[in-house]
């Protein structure tokens, strides 16, 4: 494959709908909680783990912004049994870098959200997907994933051409 560079498009739950969900407050019907000071959006995303073994993770990634222009695309990685899901903590904006595949990523397929630091994203499970990337400030992510400890956990592939994103 040769130089591709890839358009940034932002975030929305039909665009991204492929890949995962888009997990946001003020999307769809809510309920009360908490004494009346409080508003609730329940099942935004699937949780899947399809080994009875893993157990679920919480963990935090601190992401150090990436200042590159355009920033340069190295790996690809999925979860083949289990959602995955980051939310961000303190973040302005940042992208998600997605492609489908099924035992390597179609890379002239990969797409690239801008997504605001209002959103969180989840992976669908086996779906390719970009190491994160923070744009403005370190940014920390709770991610929920579910794991045994073994190689299955998570596959990545190495991108040996140059593929990038052009945030304009």
């Amino acid at each position: 494959m040769s130089s591709r560079l890839i358009r940034v498009e932002p975030l929305t739950a039909d665009a991204y709908a492929a890949f995962g969900s888009v997990i946001e407050a003020e999307q769809g019907p809510h309920r009360p909680a908490n004494q009346g000071r409080a508003r609730v959006w329940d099942r935004l995303a699937q949780l899947v783990n399809l080994r009875d073994e893993a157990r679920a993770n919480l963990s935090v990634f601190r992401c150090t912004p990436d200042h590159a222009r355009p920033i340069a695309l190295r790996c690809f990685e999925r979860h083949p049994f289990s959602t995955q899901v980051f939310v961000p903590m303190q973040a302005t904006r940042y992208l998600v870098v997605v492609a489908p595949g099924d035992s390597a990523p179609r890379l002239e397929e990969a797409r690239a959200f801008l997504v605001s630091g209002r959103q969180a994203v989840s992976y669908a499970p086996g779906t390719w997907h970009h190491p994160m990337i923070a744009l403005d400030i370190d940014t920390d992510f709770a991610c929920i994933v579910f794991e045994n400890g073994s190689s299955g956990d998570c596959e990545v592939a190495s991108i040996d051409s140059a593929l990038s994103v052009d945030l304009m």
